[in-house]
């Protein structure tokens, strides 16, 4: 009696009792996901897969060149979100904080929309030139070092 008392109480009992055992695989409860990112995934790949139709009626259908009502502010506005997104990034770096790859993206890709549309858009000769030695050298690099940044910031799996 003595003796069951002993080894049933908790202060007695060994060590592999009071521990929690490890589950395995097999027991580990089934988690069911929600079924809603998946289709918010399959929405969005047909939104872009029903794009691609319309590539082709863009591309045979817009004028060679056009007029634009608001070109300085366009490209003004853009360059203001790069330098803004710059900013943002560069504070969020130095703070060491998590968001960085979010804002690091959105960097990334604010600098390839203005390297490709100064490129595209540059008159042949000079600015064309000019176009192209800014892509090459500073936005391209730039938009590459924040693609670096944000994948070295994104959370590891546990």
């Amino acid at each position: 009696m003595i003796l069951s008392m002993v080894t049933t109480t908790p202060a007695f009992a060994p060590a592999a009792r009071t521990r929690p055992r490890p589950v395995s695989h097999m027991e580990r409860p089934v988690r069911t996901r929600s079924r809603w990112p998946s289709r918010v995934g399959l929405v969005l790949i047909g939104a872009g897969l029903a794009l691609v139709p319309w590539l082709f009626v863009l591309a045979s259908s817009l004028p060679a060149t056009a007029t634009a009502a608001h070109w300085p502010a366009a490209w003004v506005g853009l360059d203001t979100l790069e330098a803004l997104a710059l900013v943002t990034t560069g504070v969020l770096v130095t703070r060491h904080d998590p968001r960085r790859c979010l804002t690091a993206m959105v960097t990334a890709t604010l600098l390839a929309v203005d390297a490709w549309f100064d490129v595209s858009t540059a008159a042949p000769g000079a600015d064309q030139v000019t176009a192209v030695a800014m892509a090459v050298l500073l936005e391209v690099p730039l938009a590459a070092l924040c693609v670096v940044l944000a994948l070295r910031a994104l959370p590891r799996p546990v």
